[in-house]
Parts: structure tokens; sequence; C-alpha cells
């Protein structure tokens, strides 16, 4: 079959590695893809938010499925346009209907749904401008740090984690009044800080039957032993050391099910993936987020343990009989590190000379942030790309990782020393 899978990030040049060691796949499309996905599929530059130009592509080239990587299409209603369009709607498509992806659209949807469906999670309460008074009035009934939270889509940057209060009310009233994150911020979640260690879980879904893929965490901060500004991601490991049988055992009862089974009540649309970011306080998880998509890096260290025919598990997930596929998994463990452009994620420079790929070894080198120039591989993001290795636990994983570090190059480079540093 024909595929498609929309994005430009080492999620999506996962997803492309994967698919195309299928017996299933014959031709594989990527948009608008980087330079290493263009080594494996067609790449297209289209974006993935103009439907119409999507549309042009999959009638043209006869996709029968399409793969969402971003969060901003299927926010936007993507497989919504699909289902509702003659020529479109026989396309598989791997990812849920806009009010599925409101969970991830909206912080306040997020939360009420979890309470709704009695998830753990903080306490919150959500403000707007015309309630600024109160939001300040809500903070000194809390403990520090203070956790405000922009309800809509703000490209990961959209939480900030407080310690004074008046730091954290002047921040809420420039959300609110001085559109700091733009529309994203016309409402903030304000909720209490939990003190626990961070994980994600990766659950994906027909909307009926689940499957629970490999437990990964993932590193935020730009600065070892996690402080500096937050990032997209800069490694991570797979499985979860502290993720035992017992703790998952709690979160499928507590939250997987309950997600599920939410989503089922509402009659919701639902054909992907369900991230759901964790918090392990003592014993006891607790939802942080949802994503309703594969997270970056985590897609990383996740799929390249699944040893089953990826396209194989999009076809039972397009037809709803998810149930009938038994998952394999990997024993190995898995880690990845992030290489970064210099000055990320504030200002960098893009379009320097990348070298060295072909002399990785016993890795994968999965591009993030790169384009094709002049036959050259250059830079053209914060994240540039991720290594990714396997080994019989993360510390020999991200031993070969930061080995094969030390032969790539570009103008600035970085990347954290310690990830896994608290495990």
């Amino acid at each position: 079959m024909n595929i498609l899978i929309l994005g430009s990030g080492g999620r999506e040049h996962t997803f492309a590695h994967m698919i195309s060691k299928s017996s299933h796949c014959d031709n594989l499309f990527v948009a608008p893809g980087n330079a290493g996905t263009a080594k494996i599929a067609t790449n297209v530059s289209i974006s993935v938010t103009d439907f119409e130009a999507v549309k042009e592509l999959v009638i043209k080239e006869k996709i029968e499925m399409m793969v969402v990587g971003p969060e901003d299409p299927l926010v936007n209603g993507i497989v919504d346009f699909f289902n509702q369009d003659e020529q479109l709607k026989q396309v598989a498509v791997i990812g849920p209907s806009k009010r599925g992806a409101l969970l991830e659209g909206s912080k306040e949807r997020a939360k009420e749904f979890m309470a709704l469906y009695n998830i753990p999670t903080a306490a919150y309460e959500s403000f707007t401008k015309e309630s600024l008074a109160a939001g300040k009035e809500f903070l000194t009934t809390l403990k520090p740090p203070y956790v405000l939270k922009a309800d809509g889509l703000a490209a990961g940057k959209g939480v900030l984690i407080l310690n004074s209060l008046e730091e954290a009310q002047k921040e809420l009233e420039n959300m609110l009044s001085n559109n700091k994150f733009g529309s994203a911020g016309n409402t903030v979640v304000i909720e209490e800080f939990l003190d626990g260690i961070e994980l994600s879980v990766f659950v994906l879904t027909d909307g009926e039957n689940y499957k629970i893929l490999p437990t990964a965490k993932d590193y935020k901060r730009i600065g070892e032993g996690d402080t500096g500004l937050n990032t997209g991601g800069m490694g991570a490991i797979s499985p979860v050391p502290f993720a035992d049988e017992v703790f998952m055992e709690k979160v499928e009862e507590r939250i997987v099910k309950p997600t599920i089974n939410g989503l089922k009540t509402e009659d919701i649309d639902y054909k992907g993936f369900v991230f759901i970011g964790l918090i392990k306080v003592g014993e006891e998880p607790y939802v942080i987020e949802y994503n309703v998509r594969m997270g970056d890096p985590e897609t990383e260290v996740v799929l390249p343990r699944i040893e089953s025919d990826l396209v194989e598990v999009f076809q039972k997930v397009a037809a709803g009989n998810l149930s009938e596929v038994e998952l394999k998994v990997k024993k190995e463990a898995a880690a990845t590190l992030m290489l970064v452009s210099g000055g990320y994620p504030e200002a960098y420079e893009k379009g320097k000379e990348i070298t060295g790929l072909n002399e990785v070894e016993d890795s994968i080198v999965f591009h993030a942030g790169t384009a094709e120039k002049d036959g050259k591989v250059v830079t053209s993001g914060g994240r540039v790309l991720a290594i990714t290795s396997f080994g019989k636990d993360f510390p020999e994983a991200i031993k070969k990782s930061y080995q094969n570090a030390g032969k790539l190059h570009f103008d600035k480079m970085y990347f954290r020393k310690d990830i896994g540093f608290d495990l």
C-alpha cells in the first residue's frame, strides 16, 4: 500500500524507519519530511495544516494510509476533514478526530475529562481575563511552586512553574491580559504542584480496544541535572526502571481504562495514540497531561523496541480490530540522545553542515531538524539529530549513543551528558 506520514521531525523519521521495513508498504511519502526521511521515502514540501494540499497529494499518489505525527493538524480537524470527504474517507487515518484531539488542544478540557472519569490528577481551577483577580486570589491558597498552564497549544512552551507568589501573579496577568502566549493563553489553568518523578505511557487505541506500548522517560531541560529552560526534549530512555508491574497495574486500572472508557462513553472517534504524561508521587500515578500523538523524543526509543509490523498494527487500528494484535516488544533497553543547535531553545542559527553521519556504528540516527542543501545535510531546527541505541539496560544503551555523538559534528553542537542521571 501507499502510505503518507505527516510531519518533519525525529518522530516522523522514526515512523518512516519502522514503516519502510514493512512488507505491506509499497511507496512511502513524508510531508514535509527532512534529510533523514528523504533517504527512505519521498518528501513532499507541503504544510501539515494545508488540508487541501494534503488531499491533492493523497489523490495523486493513491495513498491508502496516513499517519499524523504532530498535534496541529489533529487539533485542527484533519481526521474529520478526511471522514467527511467522499474522495478521502476510504483512507485509513491514524489519529483522533477533532473532539478527541481536544484532550491536548485544551488543558481545561483535559482536566474536566479527568475529573468526570475519576482519573487521578492535580487539583486545579481555570481562569480567564475576566476572572484574573480570582485567579490571583486562588494562587494565595496554594503552596509554592505554582503551576500555570496556557489552555491551548503553545508549541510546548505554555507551562510555567514558579516559586514566588508575586511572580506567579505577575505571569498570570501576562498570560491573560498581555497575551504572553497569544490566544493559547486566553484561558489559564492553575494547578497544584505534584512532587515526584515523571514518565510517559503511550497507548494505541482503535476507540474500543487498546494496547499499552513500552514506557519511556524524557529529559526536558536544556541543562544538566535538569536545569535551565524547558526544551522539546534532550533525550529519552525506555523502559522506565521504576515503572514496575505493580505500578503499571495501577496505571492501567486507574488511568488507561477510564480514559478509553471515557472516549467510548462520549462516542469520540479515536483511532490513534494517547500519550499520558504521568508523575509518580510516592507509589501512586497521577496524570500531568494528555497528548494525542506520540511524543518526541520518546518515539525514538518506544517505536524501535516494537518488533511487530507497524503497518499491520495500524491496519487493525483502522479496522477496529486492535484486540487481534499481539504486540511483540524487544527485551533490550533503548536510549536516545538529542544533539541540538547552540543557543536552543532560544535563538539559534540554521544551515550548519553536519558531518560524520556515515561513521555512526551500532546506533540509529534519526533526523529532527535537518535539510539537504547542495548535496549536503545541514541543520534546519533547534533539535537536530537523535541517536538511538540498544543495550541490556539503559546505561549500556546511552553509552553507545554518547560514543557515536563523538563522531558527529556541526558548528555549536550541544548535548546533555547526563541522560538517565536520576535513575
